[in-house]
């Protein structure tokens, strides 16, 4: 590990100074510290916010949640308020790592985690996003877990997190606070698809700080629900993934709300599977047929094409668990 220094924020505009100068932000740490332990990432300076007053889950207007960034996924997985609105955030983070990690990480944290791509972690390794213009050693290479949608010539890497895909499906907004005061960006534009940029992740300007994600109010009443398809049930990432919440009023769905994991370089909105189940009465049939286009515009690699039929069926399979339970 080379040398760093690191220091404490006491206030929330004492860290948006110290991140201005350059300082890398960090609480629990879960991801950052390893990755300077594998010289992946090599901050000069590490600022602590973990003291910060960001730790809070609250009801906003007409029924919203806002989750504070230094909760932790284990505080935000059982609080009363996310499991009875938006069970679908629960179970994203419980079917997340382990639960020692999920007691340090937090929130915030979570969603600016950078990729498990074993290319971008060896340093050896050809890796845009690591080391914009040096090429993707995962195009050619092993490429069974990497990305179906959203790639590039320049980065086929997966987004690893659960609860990003179900913010994604609910249209969750990120809370940032920088030196020209707060603003708010539609989760949907926070998380950055690779493009000819890899190297950038994020819509965050330099210094700013999350405080929060917003959860939106939806009608009521809501089902929702995650569902995670994993080579084993332990302490591992998603081949597929998918987070559906349905609003189903006298036999109708009025509306839904679906995105995937495992299989984008972001978290994927799917549209065209939402608009299908629009106006539709819940049948077996609705949830095979909505799902079809849930691999639209896939780029599959030598070995992640069977991602293709998982997607679907992955979708289809949470689809008829969530709309059942209605």
């Amino acid at each position: 590990m080379y040398p760093f220094s690191i220091t404490k924020a006491p206030t929330t505009r004492e860290a948006v100074d110290a991140g201005r100068r350059g300082g890398r932000y960090i609480a629990g740490g879960t991801t950052l510290v390893d990755l300077m332990r594998e010289t992946v990432e090599r901050p000069d300076t590490l600022v602590d916010i973990s003291g910060l007053p960001l730790g809070e889950v609250t009801v906003t207007g007409r029924g919203g949640l806002r989750i504070g960034a230094l909760v932790t996924m284990a505080e935000a997985a059982a609080h009363r308020k996310v499991r009875s609105t938006y069970p679908v955030i629960s179970q994203a983070l419980e079917l997340s790592a382990s639960a020692q990690l999920r007691n340090m990480a937090t929130v915030g944290g979570n969603i600016m985690q950078r990729t498990r791509c074993t290319y971008f972690r060896d340093v050896t390794a050809a890796c845009n996003k690591r080391e914009p213009g040096s090429g993707c050693a995962a195009r050619e290479g092993y490429n069974r877990t990497h990305a179906i949608l959203g790639t590039s010539d320049d980065c086929v890497a997966t987004h690893p997190s659960d609860v990003a895909v179900a913010f994604a499906a609910l249209e969750a907004r990120v809370v940032l606070l920088g030196t020209g005061g707060e603003r708010t960006v539609p989760f949907a534009d926070f998380l950055l698809r690779p493009g000819r940029s890899p190297q950038r992740e994020h819509d965050i300007r330099q210094g700013e700080l999350i405080t929060a994600v917003e959860i939106p109010a939806h009608p009521r009443p809501l089902k929702s629900g995650y569902l995670k398809v994993r080579d084993r049930q332990s302490y591992e990432f998603a081949l597929t993934s998918a987070a559906v919440a349905l609003h189903i009023r006298r036999g109708v769905i009025r509306e839904a709300k679906v995105a995937v994991g495992g299989v984008g370089t972001v978290p994927w909105k799917l549209p065209a599977v939402e608009q299908a189940l629009l106006g539709e009465r819940p049948t077996e049939r609705l949830w095979g047929r909505a799902a079809e286009s849930a691999s639209d515009g896939a780029q599959p690699l030598t070995h992640n094409r069977f991602k293709i039929e998982l997607l679907k069926r992955t979708v289809e399979r949470q689809l008829r668990i969530v709309g059942d339970d209605t």
